[in-house]
């Protein structure tokens, strides 16, 4: 009994020391069944894009994307994070004057950025 209570604690304890991580993220052209169709390092008309984030660990917490522009912040999207394993995104809708690199910065609560991405994006 002494043992069995002495790997229950040990599983315990595992758990509770998990490091939260970003197991996935990515530019997408669509989410279907809260999962991204592709994968995208450029960008030539699609209206809107996607931007896809999979967390582990990270329940309980708020996580953001943070869109940028030419180093401008153009939107930030707040998630609350309701499971060790959580899948959410966000999406822009690009105007033709937005030609050029965007970044997207994935923020935890305590304003660390835990993952980027940077995509080019041709609007016509």
């Amino acid at each position: 009994m002494k043992q069995l209570f002495a790997i229950a604690l040990v599983m315990v304890a595992g758990f509770a020391m998990a490091e939260p991580d970003v197991a996935r993220h990515q530019f997408t052209t669509a989410i279907e069944n809260r999962e991204p169709v592709d994968a995208l390092t450029d960008v030539m008309n699609v209206n809107p894009i996607y931007y896809f984030t999979e967390l582990k660990d990270f329940q309980d917490t708020t996580v953001t994307h943070r869109w940028l522009f030419d180093g401008k912040v153009m939107a930030e999207v707040a998630f609350n994070v309701g499971g060790p394993r959580w899948r959410v995104y966000s999406s822009k809708q690009m105007l033709p004057e937005w030609d050029g690199d965007w970044t997207v910065e994935v923020v935890d609560q305590s304003g660390v950025v835990v993952a980027t991405d940077v995509v080019a994006i041709s609007i016509e």
